[in-house]
């Protein structure tokens, strides 16, 4: 591959199946070998694993399946939710390349196609004093997949039909984040955000949300400086980490 990029994709290690390439990057990180950029790249993932501990699932050979490695010491700790809505935002960009219309954001860090899951993002950070020292960034899009067991997953070629061909595919997607990663090098902060709060499925929009097993009514304003999604409802304003909201989807 020669994706056109500064360093995002120049070491490329490939496995044909692996059980998680976020845990192949954590063994990359952990002897050394990963330059920044590095993106750990398979066919065929057997023990994927997505937000709230659930599992990724996959079809062999017919979707993105990747980790890329950056090394965001400019990040304080405090600020590590920066980089999840760069990345979230460099993936949606690349989305947006083929699926002009109706790609969001769902909070933290899912793709949808309207309310149906096109794909997801584990980020893994490695803290050293009061800085980031190194960021596992796993990405799992489908692209070619037509059958799935969850009713609410979707893939490029359900949209629009289309078999693509997965490397460049692979290529466009590394410039695209590469592109926001600089953004945040740049520290455009509030730019970010703000793009981010936009691009979210159901942002000032009343939705219905699952909240200690109750049904609540609530608009999604947007997120704190640690990352916690704010919602507007009948109380007032409320915050939620990840496992203490839930949409409904009628």
């Amino acid at each position: 591959m020669s994706p056109q990029t500064r360093f995002t994709g120049r070491q490329l290690v490939y496995f044909p199946v692996c059980t998680s390439t976020n845990t192949v990057a954590q063994e990359l990180v952990n002897k050394n070998e990963a330059t920044e950029g590095c993106v750990i790249l398979t066919s065929c993932q057997t023990a994927g694993r997505g937000q709230r501990g659930n599992t990724w699932e996959a079809a062999s050979g017919q979707n993105l399946t990747l980790s890329v490695i950056y090394k965001p010491i400019f990040l304080a700790a405090s600020e590590q939710f920066y980089l999840n809505i760069a990345v979230s935002l460099g993936v949606s960009d690349f989305l947006k390349r083929h699926l002009p219309a109706g790609v969001l954001l769902k909070w933290p860090n899912d793709l949808y196609f309207i309310e149906k899951k096109l794909g997801g993002i584990l980020i893994e950070n490695s803290i050293s004093g009061n800085n980031l020292q190194s960021s596992i960034i796993g990405i799992g899009l489908n692209v070619n997949q037509v059958f799935f067991d969850n009713p609410n997953a979707v893939s490029l070629k359900l949209i629009t039909g289309h078999t693509y061909e997965l490397q460049p595919l692979v290529e466009t997607l590394l410039e695209c984040l590469e592109k926001r990663y600089l953004d945040l090098h740049k520290r455009s902060f509030y730019t970010l955000q703000q793009e981010y709060w936009h691009n979210l499925l159901g942002f000032g929009e009343y939705r219905l949300f699952e909240v200690q097993g109750k049904t609540v009514q609530g608009k999604i304003v947007g997120t704190d400086e640690y990352g916690r999604l704010q919602v507007e409802t009948g109380g007032g304003l409320q915050v939620f980490d990840l496992k203490e909201i839930r949409f409904l989807f009628e």
